[in-house]
């Protein structure tokens, strides 16, 4: 059986569904696989014919082989979305390809672990006879809070509850949250940014003591059934450069270009290639919330600086939670470490990578920014090349890569205003889940320090 470790290694070692449940290990560190895994011989050349859920079931079996064939269960996942969930499409001979990741019901790359989520948390029950009922909490930089409340909609035995930054989201990403559907859902503001709900929320679990009636996990991207799906589209998408772009393919293995906030989305390529998947550079792009650029390039994590509202607000972002996980696998898996650094960022809110761990961050990464205007210039350059449209997030990616793959990781729709001001006006196509006329059902707001007593009424703990 795989087991799952805590980077800060104060904890137990764990199943991958005990993993799943806990969300957050109770040390405060977050849970890793003890070994990860290798992919068996030949394993490329056997999913390259298979859909996508089945290439899915295929990776997420190697981390919980416990689960059995997770086929019915990944099918299941993406039966909802527009047609293939993550193609890798090519707009121009000039232009990198793009893994289109938005094809799911809230039109944002958080649909592809968070369709899989709950039913992962389904099946984690069952295999540990848990019968507790199951509060989710999350805190969201806008897209995160739709995708769970979408997912965890009307699932027994389950309440769910978002916390996002008042004005932090885009109108599209706040209107999808308050307006949401469902009998166990909660939507509450905080008057603060994405960074005062993450560590509001990051206290509950450090707070609530283990109860007999229920048991409180995240949605975030420190749940490990967050991080196993989104290592499944680099692995398919490495399958489909070599099945479909076979002249890509020959200039060797392709960089990754990854818009990212929160670092969840650029830590499963990483894990795809501690896999054995033979990617290229991981460039980490950021906007001018550019903390992820500084500590791999120079070493120093500073989140000591107010946070820029940007056009691409899902990446505005100052405390990003799943660079814990790179530092502790990049640090040789040594958690005493990775411990020491996440208290001198919950102190002091600085930490500096020593060595070799610094080095072995520039040897996987490349860290890049862009700002709003640079964003904007290459939505229109893309639309001017190719006639397609692409989003601020996407942009910021797209405007540093001239070759390998773009992670695209929302529909344009999301953030109409932003892309329509940057191809001067020209309407592009709207999907029908972002012409949202449902009334709205949440209108709470709370200050970041009214968020335990929030979580305490709504859950009735």
């Amino acid at each position: 059986m795989m087991r799952y470790i805590s980077t800060r290694g104060q904890t137990e070692p764990v199943s991958g569904a005990e993993a799943i449940l806990q969300g957050l290990a109770p040390d405060g560190g977050l849970f890793v696989p003890e070994e990860i895994p290798t992919l068996p011989e030949g394993f490329m050349d056997q999913i390259k014919a298979m859909d996508y859920p089945r290439k899915a079931a295929a990776v997420l079996s190697l981390y919980l082989p416990e689960f059995g064939d997770l086929t019915a269960l990944t099918r299941e996942a993406y039966a909802g979305f527009d047609g293939e969930p993550a193609p890798l499409v090519e707009v121009s001979k000039n232009l990198p390809l793009f893994l289109e990741l938005w094809h799911g019901p809230t039109c944002a790359f958080k649909d592809m672990a968070l369709q899989v989520l709950p039913r992962l948390i389904g099946k984690a029950k069952e295999l540990t006879g848990e019968s507790r009922e199951v509060f989710i909490l999350t805190a969201t930089s806008g897209d995160t809070g739709k995708a769970a409340l979408e997912g965890f909609r009307d699932v027994p035995g389950t309440m769910v509850l978002v916390f996002y930054p008042e004005e932090g989201v885009s109108d599209v990403q706040k209107l999808q949250m308050v307006t949401q559907e469902g009998f166990n859902v909660g939507v509450c503001a905080v008057r603060g940014d994405f960074d005062d709900a993450q560590a509001g929320v990051k206290r509950i679990f450090s707070a609530v003591p283990p109860s007999d009636t229920f048991l409180l996990t995240s949605a975030n991207s420190i749940n490990l059934g967050r991080l196993l799906p989104q290592i499944a589209y680099y692995v398919s998408a490495y399958a489909d450069f070599l099945e479909k772009y076979p002249e890509r393919a020959a200039d060797g293995a392709p960089d990754i270009y990854v818009p990212t906030g929160n670092f969840g989305n650029i830590l499963a390529a990483l894990y795809a290639k501690r896999m054995g998947v033979p990617l290229g550079k991981l460039v980490c792009v950021s906007n001018s919330n550019n903390v992820l650029t500084r500590v791999i390039e120079d070493g120093v994590y500073d989140r000591n600086r107010a946070l820029v509202r940007t056009t691409s607000p899902s990446m505005d972002i100052l405390v990003s939670s799943n660079f814990e996980r790179a530092v502790y696998l990049l640090s040789g898996c040594d958690s005493a470490y990775t411990a020491d650094c996440m208290r001198k960022l919950s102190a002091t809110g600085v930490y500096t990578l020593g060595e070799p761990t610094g080095s072995a961050m520039r040897e996987e990464f490349r860290a890049v920014w862009r700002d709003d205007a640079q964003a904007a210039d290459h939505i229109r350059e893309v639309y001017d090349k190719a006639g397609y449209v692409i989003d601020p997030h996407t942009a910021t990616a797209a405007a540093v890569a001239r070759n390998g793959i773009v992670v695209s990781t929302a529909h344009p729709g999301k953030f109409p205003e932003a892309v329509k001001a940057a191809l001067g006006g020209v309407s592009f196509p709207i999907p029908a889940a972002l012409t949202i006329q449902k009334p709205r059902r949440f209108f709470d707001a709370v200050d970041p320090d009214g968020i335990g007593d929030y979580v305490k009424t709504f859950f009735a703990m």
